[in-house]
C-alpha cells in the first residue's frame, strides 16, 4: 500500500550506542548517519508529508456541491482526520514487518524502525494507537459507515502486507485501493452519492499512481529489485507502461463524461476543466518518464507545473460546480 521511499520520509538514524527508543537494539545498518531523537523518530513514522494523499476525502463532496454546508464539511473534516490517523498508525505497522526488506532497500533502511531508532514493540503499539484513535474519530464525526471504509482500508493494509504485494498486478490493485478508499470515505461521510464516473475516475487514476510507483522501483532499484519486492521481478518496464497508458486514458475519458453529465454536467466551466486535468495527467507522465513517480504527493507538490495545473482545475470545478 503506501510505502513511500523519499529520504523526507525517512528517518535519519545515525550510528550511536545509546538512546534508542522502547528498548531498541543500537545496532544501525552499515551507512546509517547518527541517531536521530524520539519524537523526530515518531513523527517520521508517522510520515506526516503523507498526508496530502487524504485530500482525496474532499473529491466527492466538493464535486457533489455539498462541501460548503455545514453538517458535510465537518463530517469530511473528520474523515480527513480519521484517516490521517489510520493512515499515520498502518505506517507503524508497515514498518515493523518490512523491516528485513527496508535492510536491504538503499534508502528504505534509514526508516526509523529499520534502522534501530524506535523498537519494533514500541512501534506497533503506537501504530495501534493511532488505528484506534481514528476509528474513534471516524465514528464520532462521521458515523458507522465511515468507519466501515476505514475498517476496510485496514483490512486492505493486512492483505497486501501479508498476500497481494508478493503476487504482480494484484500488488497495483492494493496500491490503488488505497487511494481509492480515500476518495470513497468522503462520499460515505458526506452522504453523497458516488456516480460510477467518479468511481472510474478515482479507480483508474488510483491505479495510474499505482503503476508510476512500481515503474519507478522497477528503475532505481535496478537488478536488486526482487530483493526488495518479489513482484517486480515478474514485471517488465513496458508492461507497467502499458498499465500506465491505459489506466490514464481511462482516467481521461471518464473524467470528461462526468464534466459533461456530473454535477456541473454542461457548464462552461465544467467542460473547460478538462484541459488542465488533461494536461495534468500529461505532466505527471512525463515526469514519470523522468524516473519519478515513487512518491506521488512529493510529485504533485513540488512541481510548479502541476501545481498550476492543479489550482486551474481546482477553480474551475468550484466554479462549474458552485457558480452555476
Amino acid at each position: 500500500m503506501d510505502t513511500p521511499d523519499t529520504r523526507a520520509d525517512l528517518g535519519i538514524p545515525m550510528e550511536d550506542d545509546s538512546g534508542a527508543i522502547g528498548g531498541a537494539s543500537t545496532v544501525r545498518p552499515l551507512g546509517v548517519p547518527r541517531k536521530i531523537g524520539p519524537i523526530r523518530a515518531i513523527v517520521t513514522t508517522a510520515r506526516p508529508r503523507q498526508w496530502a494523499k487524504n485530500v482525496l476525502v474532499f473529491g466527492a463532496p466538493a464535486t457533489g456541491g455539498v462541501l460548503l454546508e455545514p453538517d458535510p464539511l465537518r463530517a469530511t473534516v473528520a474523515a480527513f482526520v480519521a484517516f490521517c490517523l489510520v493512515a499515520s498508525g498502518v505506517y507503524f505497522l508497515n514498518d515493523v514487518v518490512d523491516v528485513p526488506s527496508d535492510l536491504q532497500h538503499p534508502t528504505k533502511r534509514f526508516r526509523p524502525v529499520a534502522a534501530g531508532a524506535i523498537s519494533r514493540g514500541l512501534a506497533v503499539a503506537i501504530g495501534a494507537a493511532l488505528v484506534a484513535a481514528g476509528m474513534a474519530v471516524g465514528l464520532l464525526g462521521a458515523g458507522a459507515a465511515l468507519v466501515g471504509v476505514l475498517a476496510g482500508y485496514v483490512a486492505l493494509f493486512f492483505a497486501y502486507t501479508f498476500v497481494l504485494r508478493n503476487i504482480a498486478l494484484l500488488d497495483l490493485a492494493g496500491v490503488a485501493g488505497g487511494f481509492l478508499l480515500r476518495a470513497v470515505a468522503g462520499g460515505v461521510a458526506a452522504d453523497v452519492p458516488l456516480s460510477m464516473w467518479f468511481l472510474m475516475v478515482a479507480g483508474f487514476g488510483s491505479l495510474f499512481l499505482a503503476a508510476g510507483k512500481r515503474h519507478a522501483e522497477f528503475v532505481q532499484l535496478g537488478a536488486d529489485r526482487g530483493r526488495h519486492r518479489r513482484s517486480l521481478d515478474e514485471y517488465s518496464e513496458v508492461y507497467l507502461r502499458y498499465i500506465q497508458y491505459s489506466a490514464s486514458t481511462v482516467t481521461m475519458a471518464a473524467y470528461s463524461l462526468w464534466a459533461f453529465e456530473g454535477a456541473a454536467g454542461g457548464t462552461l466551466w465544467s467542460s473547460l476543466s478538462i484541459i488542465p486535468f488533461v494536461l495534468g495527467i500529461f505532466r505527471y507522465a512525463f515526469l514519470l518518464d523522468k524516473g519519478r513517480g515513487d512518491a506521488p504527493e512529493d510529485v504533485v507538490l513540488t512541481d510548479p507545473s502541476l501545481l498550476v495545473l492543479g489550482a486551474s482545475w481546482v477553480l474551475l470545478v468550484v466554479i462549474g460546480v458552485y457558480g452555476s
